[in-house]
């Protein structure tokens, strides 16, 4: 399951975690609601982020793309 997380501290700091996102696709996920928090002071990756995306994801992918040419 997906899941983003945030914590608003009264000073206005904002903490996100992001968790069930396998590889980089949770930076897609967050971009635009970082856009609109304001500016990234740190990120840091956790092990799902070097995860491998499943075969059968990268395989719908293709197919789809494929289906465009």
């Amino acid at each position: 399951m997906e899941t983003l997380e945030f914590v608003i501290y009264p000073d206005g700091r904002v903490v996100e975690k992001v968790t069930g996102i396998a590889g980089s696709s949770c930076a897609e996920v967050t971009a635009a609601i970082e856009a609109q928090l304001g500016q990234v002071l740190s990120q840091e990756t956790t092990a799902e982020y070097f995860a491998e995306v499943s075969q059968s994801a990268a395989s719908t992918v293709a197919q789809s793309m494929y289906g465009q040419w």
